[in-house]
């Protein structure tokens, strides 16, 4: 998705500052948003790719104002309100005001990966290129490197693909790739020379290169 959440490589921000011996949470509300967000998972409601997607529709303004467990609380609050689990009324006076309904638990050990129904397109070291999309819904492709040229440098196998499973689609398993785009390749003459940037990248965002 296009959008003021993927800001990797936009200019106006500033430099990122490391916060030094920073804590695990700032505040206790942010490790119960995080229990909340991993509990709600866990019943089979929504996975990952849905959470993150919930967090990208939050209004520009209101993303870029908020902290990083205030875009999860966000996220959350969408989900329960798209699926029916909670009302507005209850979100406003902070607890339910209907009975709530039980939900099954989903906990599971598997992960992302997936078994491959086919060979891998591209093999290390081949020279691959980012494809120029621009999703209206959900994505993992940095915008910073469509259009680019890089290297596959490793492949992890085949995993959920997150561009289907953000929208209920299904897993849709394709090939996932680590690609290394050089800085120059990316930003062009000013950047530092011999730099360069890994990406993890699902085998439907890339297409050969000469």
């Amino acid at each position: 998705m296009n959008g003021v959440h993927d800001m990797g490589g936009m200019h106006g921000f500033g430099p990122v500052t490391p916060e030094l011996d920073e804590p695990v949470f700032h505040a206790e509300w942010e490790g119960r948003v995080l229990a909340l967000d991993l509990a709600m998972r866990a019943t089979g409601q929504w996975g990952v790719d849905a959470a993150r997607f919930a967090r990208e529709r939050e209004p520009p303004a209101t993303y870029l104002g908020e902290s990083y467990y205030e875009r999860w609380l966000g996220g959350l609050e969408r989900l329960l309100l798209e699926r029916g689990l909670v009302s507005e009324e209850e979100l406003t006076a902070g607890r339910s005001l209907t009975p709530g309904r039980p939900l099954p638990g989903k906990v599971s050990a598997a992960g992302s990966r997936r078994e491959a129904s086919r060979p891998a397109r591209f093999a290390v070291g081949a020279r691959v290129r980012a494809r120029n999309i621009h999703p209206t819904g959900h994505t993992r492709l940095p915008r910073y490197v469509r259009g680019h040229v890089g290297t596959v440098a490793r492949l992890h196998g085949c995993h959920v693909f997150p561009d289907s499973s953000a929208h209920g689609l299904g897993d849709d398993p394709q090939w996932l790739y680590v690609v290394v785009f050089d800085a120059v390749e990316l930003w062009g003459a000013d950047a530092e020379s011999g730099s360069a940037v890994s990406v993890d990248a699902f085998e439907p965002y890339l297409e050969p290169a000469p």
